[in-house]
This record gives structure tokens, sequence and C-alpha cells, in this order.
């Protein structure tokens, strides 16, 4: 079940807003290509589009309570399901289909909106509660499934994807200056924001309310990582026993499910604790490239694969099939993320589904979880040390300050080492960065050095009416707490997973799975582990210990040594290569293109930008997020006019009539 939209207004719907659903639902084929469904009312309309997975013959939606006076269309799956179904059926609840989303309809009757709180997996749903006139969305604690919203004049829209949302013909495509900047210094746009005006995202752990009469619209957040009780005992038995459970949950299915697999320690962890669990046989599928350069792991990924009885499956990624679908990966991927790697989840997805299996484990949140990036636990020591020097002044001055001898005995070599201040310049660097921003501000993204491109240069491509609507706006102002700031290490971690696991891997994934039809499962993002690692890190922080030193001893005897001790290489397609051929076939588009006509870039910005310029040091350079952002925006305008077009065909045609659902 994968596709919901909908909308609620404070007026009585009509014919034309219903169709305006209908519209939506059928831009959302490739999530649900098994069924639809409609449920239409005075006040409401909802609809959804429907991969069957679970209850594949009795799971249709719209589903009902027993009364049928609530009314359901999810998307996700609830993990677990049948655990809940027996306490609820022990309180008397019938059920009328085998649908793991069902449960959550009796959920809320036992629970109101506490609802959400019993439920395991990831979600989105929206609830229409007929007594009450009541609309209740909401959306998975890590923010798995998305639900984009746009609310004007008593009405609110909402849908999956935000390609659904402009094929209404409500939802005009207008350019925000503010996430457009956010997107420039960080490659895609920290949620709940959208580049669009007027579009923005459920928040991840969010209900949204909408009472029709009087009309009210209410949001709060039902979960908070950080506030995970502090939790003693040993990490890895504690991180196994998480780990065993969720890899249990993860694998129901009446579908085959099979995984994406790397030669990565996340991903060979999920594959391996998965096939102990799954019952059929599980296949692997894996990238690689031609040649099989040192970056291509698909050796590492087969010899996984064959010690765990898994059929292997591989594709190599041509530079030429990458340009050409290029444009396409853009547009299935609904918001604008500058990820070069983009390919390879879309490659591995389109391979799941030519062998007929819709379901996909994948390793996302191992990182982000185990401190697996350094940069992220050079910010936490950093962020360390600047609230050191916030509380104590000049007195916390000598913690800034190190030695560092030169790397080699030699003349020349001492002289540069002399030169660069003793060993003392980086840290002269680091302390200018604590004293730049407000003291309040963590070290966070502003240490890499595409953030520290983008805060130099990226207002020099802005039009000067562009930047004038940036006065007082401050990339840096998402990692800026009060002080005191709660634990770093805890903050920190909500601070990644917030920004770069959701927006730059999740929905990414998600999108790019969809776009196959195929459901994409992260066990490492259960929340359940999530406040067991949490929990533990506030009774032992574990920032000290060697990257992800939890997680590797919660696997000690279920991965190879070998793998376990794999220095960390990370899905790496070769960058520049592939940059320079896309911005051979496509560079032009941004010599007076659409963000230039749009007063984003200014005219001259665009032609130096086509050119492709990738400056020393970047990973991720303007020019490519611009290159995404041009034909990000040619093709979601394209989408709004059209049905734009369209909506103004149909309201010069005689209205139809329609009747609500029973």
């Amino acid at each position: 079940m994968c596709g919901i939209c909908g909308t609620v207004s404070h007026g009585a719907l009509s014919p034309r807003a219903v169709a305006q659903v209908s519209n939506m639902n059928a831009n959302m084929a490739h999530r649900g290509p098994d069924g639809a469904g409609e449920y239409h009312d005075g006040h409401v309309s909802m609809a959804m589009r429907r991969l069957s997975i679970i209850d594949l013959v009795g799971g249709r939606q719209p589903l009902y309570n027993e009364e049928r006076s609530l009314v359901l269309v999810a998307n996700g799956e609830i993990y677990n399901f049948v655990e809940l179904r027996r306490q609820l059926h022990a309180r008397g609840h019938r059920f009328a289909t085998a649908s793991d989303c069902e449960t959550i309809l009796h959920l809320y009757e036992d629970h109101g909106l506490d609802c959400v709180q019993h439920l395991r997996g990831m979600f989105a749903f929206a609830l229409w509660d007929g007594r009450r006139r009541r609309l209740v969305l909401a959306r998975d604690r890590m923010g798995e499934k998305p639900l984009y919203l746009h609310e004007r004049d008593g009405v609110l829209l909402f849908a999956s994807e935000m390609k659904a949302l402009l094929a209404s013909g409500a939802v005009p495509f207008e350019l925000d200056p503010v996430p457009l900047n956010l997107y420039f210094h960080y490659q895609y746009v920290p949620e709940p924001v959208t580049p669009v005006k007027g579009v923005r995202k459920l928040d991840a752990a969010h209900l949204l309310t909408v009472d029709v009469d009087p009309w009210q619209v209410h949001e709060t957040c039902y979960w908070h990582m950080e506030e995970a009780p502090r939790l003693d005992g040993n990490p890895a038995e504690l991180i196994r026993a998480e780990l065993q459970t969720i890899s249990e949950l993860v694998v129901r299915a009446d579908v085959p499910v099979g995984v994406a697999l790397s030669g990565g320690l996340d991903s060979s962890a999920v594959a391996a604790l998965a096939a102990r669990k799954y019952s059929g046989i599980m296949h692997a599928f894996s990238v690689g490239y031609p040649g099989r350069p040192f970056y291509d792991e698909r050796g590492q990924a087969q010899a996984l694969a064959a010690q765990l009885g898994m059929p292997f499956h591989d594709i190599e990624l041509s530079t030429a099939d990458m340009v050409a679908f290029f444009p396409e990966l853009v547009f299935w991927r609904d918001d604008p993320i500058a990820d070069i790697s983009g390919y390879g989840y879309y490659a591995v997805m389109q391979q799941a589904r030519q062998h007929g299996v819709p379901v996909m484990l994948q390793g996302q949140g191992g990182d982000e979880l185990f401190w697996g990036y350094p940069w992220v636990r050079q910010g936490l020591t950093d962020s360390r040390q600047k609230q050191r020097l916030a509380e104590k002044g000049w007195l916390a001055l000598p913690e800034c300050v190190s030695f560092k001898g030169p790397d080699h005995i030699g003349l020349r070599t001492f002289w540069r080492w002399a030169r660069d201040g003793f060993g003392v310049r980086m840290d002269r660097e680091r302390y200018a960065l604590y004293r730049t921003g407000p003291a309040s501000r963590m070290v966070f993204i502003d240490l890499t050095p595409d953030y520290q491109m983008a805060k130099t240069d990226a207002g020099a491509l802005y039009t000067a009416e562009f930047r004038a609507r940036l006065e007082g706006q401050d990339a840096g102002d998402l990692f800026t707490f009060p002080l005191p700031w709660p634990p770093v290490d805890v903050q920190i971690t909500r601070l990644i997973c917030d920004t770069y696991l959701r927006e730059n891997g999740i929905s990414q994934g998600d999108r790019l799975g969809m776009a196959s039809s195929i459901e994409l499962r992260l066990p490492l993002v259960d929340h359940k582990l999530v406040e067991t690692v949490i929990g533990l890190r506030k009774a032992q922080p574990d920032d000290c210990l060697p990257p992800k030193a939890w997680l590797k001893a919660a696997l000690m005897d279920i991965l190879p040594d070998e793998l376990l001790n794999r220095p960390k290489q990370g899905f790496q397609p070769p960058v520049k290569d592939w940059h320079r051929a896309l911005f051979a076939v496509y560079g032009a588009q941004l010599d007076r293109g659409y963000l230039v006509a749009s007063g984003v870039l200014d005219p001259a910005a665009g032609r130096r930008l086509a050119e492709g310029p990738f400056p020393q040091g970047a990973i991720v350079p303007l020019s490519f997020k611009a290159l995404v952002l041009e034909l990000w925006c040619r093709r979601l305008h394209q989408v709004a006019s059209q049905a734009s077009i369209e909506a103004s065909r149909t309201q010069r045609e005689p209205a139809f009539a329609y009747q609500p659902s029973a």
C-alpha cells in the first residue's frame, strides 16, 4: 500500500475538487500498480494506489472499522501487526481483512490519536473520523514514508509525492527562495520545507488533525528520539536483541523479499540477520562499474551472498546509460537531491522488479546511528569544545590548541611545518569556526567543504533580487539551539538523522524504489533500535570508541572478521567521469535556463555553471547542484502547467455529479 492522497475542505467539496484527488491518484500509479481505491464524502475525498504486499486478495483500501464510521487510506507497513491483531482480537475487535494497516483503525477506536504510539513500522496515513468530522494525518517516527501538504483558504490537500500534488491542478509551481538557498548549502532541502512555495511535508513523528466544523488545523509531534530513557546494560547484547527482533518483523510479507547488498558493513548486517529469519530464498542485488575499478564492491557482496546461500544478481552502471536516464532520475526523486550516486539506487530496484521481488531491504541508517561519518564525529568534538569555550571564555582556549609534529624528518618538511604555524594552523582555523556565528550554533555540516563553498560562493550566483529575499536567513539556523545545549552526542545524532539520513538517503530510497514499484524497508532505522542506541549513549557515551564499535560488537559472530574490520569505502561511483559526461550533454541548459529566467541565478553565473566547474576539494560542486535543480524545475513546472491547463479546460465543461461513498 504505497501511495495516498486527498483533500479536506471547510465547505462542501465540489465535483472539481473530487476530480483533483482522482488526478493525484492517477499520477501515483507507479507507487501502487496492483489496485486503487477512493472514498468521497461531503467535506473529504481520499484515494490510494496499492502495491500488494500483505493480504494480496483481501487487503484493498479504503479500510473501515466495524461500524464504518472510520475510513483509512495508508501507505507503508505496520511491522508488528501480528502482535497488534492478537491484542485487538482479545479486546473484542473484529477484522474484515488480514491487512496490517487495519490495525490502525481499531487502535484509533481504543486510543484515539495515541494509536500511533503502538505502531512499529513505516507509515503515512489519512484517517477520516466521520462522527467527529475530523481528518487525521500521521507520519512514522523516522520519516520513511512521505506526506506533502498544501493548505489555503479552508482547504488542505495531501499526497505521497510532490508530483502528485502538482498534478492536482490546484497547486501552482512557484519557487521559494529560502529552501532553495538551503538546497545549495546541503545538496537537498531539509524537511519539512520544500522548494515549492505553499508546499511542505508533514514532519516525521507528527500528527496533523483537521476539524471541519469549526475549521481548525492542529499539528503535534508525538515522538522525540532524544527523549529515549537512559539504558544501562551491555551495548552489544541489547543492540543485538533489537536487531534480531526487527529482522524478524521486516521479512513479513506475502511476496518475495530481497536485499540490496554492497560490500559494506550495514547492508551485510541486514542481509545476514534477515536471512536467518526469512523462510524463503532471499535474493541479493548489487551494482558495479565497467572494468571493476577498486571501488566496485561486487566481489565482496557476491562472496557474502554465497556464504548466506543467496542467489546474487548484479548490473554494471555505464556512463552512457546514466547520462541518458539522468533527467528521469531527477524527476523520479520528487525533491531536488544532488546525489550523483542515486542512479545506483534506481538500478538496484529495477533489477529487483525484473526478478519479481517487490520488497527490498537496505542498510541505510547504520552510519548515522553509529558514528560512521568522520565529519560527524569531528562535529561532535568541535561542538563540545565550542560549548566549553562559551561557558569558560578564554580559560577554555588551551583546549582548542594542540601541537602536531611534522609528518617526516627532513629540512624541507621542517620548514613547511614551521610555515604552517608549527602544527597549530588547523586548530586556529577550528577556533575561528567556533567564533563564527552565534555561540548557540553547533558545529555540524558547516565542517564539510561543500557547505563552506556554498557559504562563500553561492551568494555570488544569485540575482540581487533573490539575495534580497534571503535577508536575515541563515542556512546554519537548522543547527542552532538555545544554550545550554542538551547532551551534544545525542543532539548531533538527531541532526544527522533529521537532515542527511532522511532527505538524502530515506527520501531517495523511497522515491527511486517506488519508481519501480518496489517497497523499500530499512531495518536500521527502526525506532526501537534508535531508542536503544540513544538510551545506551546516555549511560555510556560511545564516541570515544572506534567507528561503529557497538554495531560491530553486536554482529561479532554473525559476520566474518574480514568484513567487520574492512575499512569503510561507501558507495563511490566514478564521480568526475559522470560529472563531465552530464555537463557535456545537459550543461548548456543552465545558460539562460529556468533558474535564470525565474530570477534565481544571475545570467553570468548561469553561463559559468553551464561549463561544469568542479573545484578542488569539492564533493558535490555548486555546478552539479545547479544542474539537478534546473532539470527538476523544468519537469515539475511542466507537471503543474499541464495540470493547470487541464483544470482550465474542465472548468469550461459542465460539472459532473458524484455520489458519496457508502
